[in-house]
């Protein structure tokens, strides 16, 4: 099931928006921004947040409530650490040049799926 176009124009919209602010860069594979928007995006069509989608919880929900792994998560807001790949600052080595990612390339990557 892919998460419904309000959600994920919504996390789009959000990590475009947090790239700028932050001075950070979606990954220079924009397969793995793809996958990763979109499984914030189903997140917050389940759980009511954008709980990140690269951890394994026993309790989803009760980790939604937390707020810890939310996206952006605390280790981002502190440290700017996404062990999600999708804001990662320009020294690292897998970040590319972009802010910005369109639905439809969203779509191409994860309707493979």
């Amino acid at each position: 099931m892919q998460a419904s176009e309000k959600s994920l124009e919504a996390m789009k919209n959000f990590s475009e928006t947090y790239a700028k602010r932050t001075g950070t860069y979606f990954c220079a594979d924009l397969g793995v921004t793809a996958v990763v928007i979109e499984g914030l995006a189903k997140h917050k069509d389940e759980l009511g947040a954008p709980l990140c989608p690269c951890r394994h919880y026993e309790d989803k929900e009760a980790e939604a409530a937390a707020a810890y792994w939310n996206c952006p998560c605390v280790p981002m807001r502190e440290r700017k650490e996404c062990h999600c790949m999708l804001f990662l600052t320009p020294d690292n080595d897998f970040a590319g040049d972009q802010q910005t990612i369109s639905l439809d390339q969203i779509r191409s990557v994860t309707n493979q799926y």
